[in-house]
């Protein structure tokens, strides 16, 4: 059994479009990044990838590769599932904790579990997705961007071989 931790930020801006777990929630800003800045998968796909010792998603996927650019960071997820499942791992259960002020986003909570459920291929019981705020502390406080954190749990499949 491997635990990790993931983090991410990022910064608010008009125009476009604020995808957290795959679900688009209206807002009047969007998170600026190299991808589509789904912050919450980023901080997910760092824990994968720490947990298993594999580096991080700037290693994977770096911000200079236009490759990445506006690319789904649900599509990254699946490319760090398969890769954590060739590396002979396979997801225990996730945890993220969305961090911003605005907008709320209860209502979405179910639709972000249910998506990453799907594109991890494990029970909707394995995941959970949380939202707080900084109670106006902080850049998310000031309503700058949002940020997130991860912890992830995942077993070494039971006869694999690392290479």
């Amino acid at each position: 059994m491997r635990i990790g931790h993931g983090y991410d930020v990022h910064r608010f801006e008009k125009g476009l479009k604020l995808v957290l777990c795959g679900a688009e929630i209206p807002y009047e800003y969007g998170l600026k990044g190299h991808s589509d800045a789904d912050v919450a998968v980023h901080a997910l796909m760092d824990a994968l990838l720490g947990a298993a010792a594999m580096g991080d998603i700037g290693k994977h996927f770096p911000p200079s590769d236009p490759e990445y650019r506006g690319i789904s960071s649900m599509e990254l997820l699946r490319r760090v599932k398969r890769s954590l499942s060739d590396n002979g791992f396979e997801i225990g259960n996730v945890d993220v904790t969305v961090v911003a002020e605005k907008p709320k986003i209860a209502a979405y909570i179910m639709l972000m579990r249910e998506n990453l459920a799907e594109v991890l291929n494990t029970d909707i019981r394995n995941v959970s997705v949380k939202a707080t705020t900084e109670e106006g502390l902080g850049f998310t406080g000031a309503l700058l961007g949002i940020a997130a954190h991860a912890v992830v749990l995942i077993n070494e499949k039971t006869g694999f071989q690392h290479i």
